[in-house]
């Protein structure tokens, strides 16, 4: 079937006069089932409706929106698979110097806010066209949320850009219902009852029901309010048990989030992933080199949709739901066989999986009519009595794949929850992990080593962690492999104080470890751990949390985890002497560091860092720019 027009050249060429939607996305046109605007136009299509695609327009030029003319039906608008913010820039708020998602990876080619500018860009040019937004930097600001680059709160995203309605979250069935309403002649303002999407009313006459959240002021003035009311959205994500809610600005504007699209059976998630995708980027892009995120996805297969495990930091059950959905067997291996034809495969399938790798169906049995229990978590603080532990399913699965003919070997890249591998009385799966699937090293994610900490992040115990890693060495053991762990480390999340990290760098110590990369807490928008950031509170407990905020202590506080780095060898010793641990300076086997004058000051130990920490997020950007449509993919 070809591409989508990018152009009017190419929508003449098709014959068509007018498209009825218009995809305005911040992007290149990648027609591949790990791009969300191609997910979207796809489905539309199969729905009978003409989409054209306008990859990243200059916003700058009033001609670049008029290039298809004015929509039949409306705009839909998504800033790409990430964040613009998260693609544009490191913790350290210093700006990136590469664009995954953009020819040739030159950076500039989408705005800041690219969802708020792209909406008033074309407000401007077409006042009166409906604009849907979509995709994860929407779906993520759809209420008011804390912004952190700007370090402010902010409106819903509705207002700020000017649009009618959001597609939140899994928009497959939302985006339909939506096109639907819009062709049998319904105004865009009558759209308030479609599941997945946010709304803007005058009056709750409509929406009687909905629970009133404070209003935008009252979230501004008073960080308790705002931690209590971002908890009530937090629990109002599942489609079986949430309320519509509604979140006044002012005495006569209303956003109202409708509840979540109900999971996709296996069938549809089936259908979703064979489409006619072209499953590479627009031709026109070859002279410039291609687009360098189809690296990461063209020969990775995304099975499951939606995450049970609850990190605190990870906007994922925010965005795709806590129920995993699934696609068949078959399914998979189709696309499988489809990658083992190009030219350019190799023989490694680099990833099967999702946003957890290994959860392969829902928590337990009751999620699928009843919905996810609220207030409670399916692995944390420990595994669920009702959580139901089997890998038989992604055995099963994986075998099947290593036997394609052409398949030399099959990575699992996106991460797996050593805590769920635990709660399994078989070891089947660790011996295959172990025997099939780990190239030298398996990359895990324990993040910290401080209870405490852990708690904070919605984290298993550290004990936990080192089960497996025991169990782990012994099934390598009993293979007669040499297979190492790679630990995930995160440093200045809230609730983390100095002598936390001073007690994870004891424990690298013991191990004989130092890691390469670590990442600085990211406040991303709608996770609880960015709530604690910007209150100072548990929203989960309404308790105080310590935040470190200081960009000197995060800097120790990240040292301490690369202590051995003679770069960073006073950041250590002043964090060591500040907690009063300075018998972890000297030359015994539990020292840290060896005694030495500090020769820099404050400043210069301070610059490092920033420039260390500059590096050092590349783990996070390159972990988003795999290209998932949930584009907010974390680690596990």
């Amino acid at each position: 079937m070809g591409f989508l027009p990018i152009n009017r050249r190419e929508m003449q060429r098709l014959g068509w006069e007018q498209p009825d939607f218009v995809y305005v996305t911040g992007d290149a046109y990648v027609d591949h089932p790990s791009f969300g605007h191609a997910i979207i136009s796809r489905i539309l299509e199969s729905h009978g409706y003409k989409v054209a695609i306008l990859p990243q327009p200059d916003w700058r030029d009033d001609n670049a929106i008029h290039e298809f003319g004015k929509p039949r039906l409306g705009f839909l608008v998504s800033s790409g698979n990430m964040d613009s913010m998260v693609n544009h820039y490191s913790v350290s708020k210093k700006r990136r110097q590469m664009d995954a998602y953009t020819p040739g990876g030159v950076i500039g080619k989408r705005p800041d806010y690219a969802d708020v500018v792209y909406g008033n860009y074309i407000r401007r040019n077409f006042p009166d066209s409906p604009i849907i937004l979509g995709g994860i930097e929407a779906s993520l600001r759809r209420l008011a949320h804390y912004d952190y680059w700007s370090d402010k709160l902010k409106r819903s995203i509705l207002i700020e850009a000017q649009a009618d309605i959001i597609s939140y979250g899994m928009g497959e069935h939302s985006i339909v219902e939506i096109a639907d309403a819009l062709n049998s002649g319904l105004p865009v303002s009558e759209l308030t009852f479609i599941r997945g999407t946010v709304c803007k009313v005058r009056s709750l006459d409509r929406v009687p029901d909905a629970l009133v959240l404070p209003t935008y002021d009252e979230l501004t003035k008073d960080k308790k309010q705002y931690a209590a009311s971002f908890y009530k959205q937090y629990c109002n994500t599942d489609p079986f048990t949430a309320k519509q809610l509604a979140e006044p600005y002012g005495s006569h504007l209303y956003v109202i989030q409708n509840p979540p699209a109900y999971p996709l059976t296996t069938q549809e998630m089936d259908d979703v992933y064979e489409f006619p995708y072209m499953r590479t980027y627009h031709p026109s892009y070859e002279a410039l080199g291609g687009v360098p995120a189809i690296s990461e996805i063209k020969f990775s297969l995304c099975s499951n949709r939606g995450c049970f495990g609850g990190c605190s930091f990870c906007a994922l059950t925010f965005h795709q739901g806590r129920i995993i959905q699934t696609r068949s067997h078959e399914s998979l291996i189709r696309e499988a066989k489809l990658m083992t034809q190009e030219k350019d495969f190799k023989g490694y399938i680099h990833d099967v999986g999702g946003p957890t790798a290994n959860f392969r169906h829902p928590a337990c049995q009751k999620q699928l009519t009843k919905g996810v229990c609220t207030g409670k978590q399916c692995l944390f603080p420990s595994p669920c009595k009702n959580l139901t532990v089997d890998h038989q399913d992604y055995i099963q699965l994986l075998r099947k794949l290593r036997a394609l003919p052409k398949v030399k070997k099959v990575f699992i890249r996106s991460g797996i929850r050593f805590d769920y591998v635990l709660a399994d009385k078989s070891d089947a799966f660790l011996k295959e992990l172990c025997q099939y699937h780990v190239s030298g090293q398996l990359k895990v994610a324990p993040e910290h080593v401080s209870d405490r900490v852990l708690k904070y992040m919605g984290k298993p115990e550290n004990a936990v962690y080192k089960r497996f890693t025991q169990r782990y060495k012994a099934m390598n053991e009993k293979l007669g492999l040499k297979q190492y762990l790679v630990p995930y480390l995160m440093s200045s999340h809230p609730g983390s104080q100095l002598t936390d990290a001073v007690e994870m760098a004891e424990h690298l110590r013991d191990l004989g470890y130092m890691p390469e990369q670590v990442q600085d807490f990211y406040p991303t928008p709608s996770t609880i751990s960015t709530c604690m950031y910007y209150t100072g509170i548990d929203p989960r407990t309404g308790e105080s949390v310590y935040i470190p905020k200081d960009p000197h202590e995060k800097a120790m506080q990240r040292a301490l985890i690369q202590y051995r780095d003679p770069k960073l060898y006073d950041l250590v010793k002043e964090a060591l002497i500040k907690c009063g641990r300075q018998d972890l300076i000297g030359f015994g086997k539990e020292c840290l560091i060896a005694p030495r004058n500090i020769k820099q000051g404050r400043n210069t130990n301070t610059q490092h860092a920033k420039k260390h920490n500059d590096s050092s997020n590349t783990r996070q950007h390159r972990s988003d720019s795999k290209g998932r449509y949930s584009a907010g993919k974390r680690r596990k």
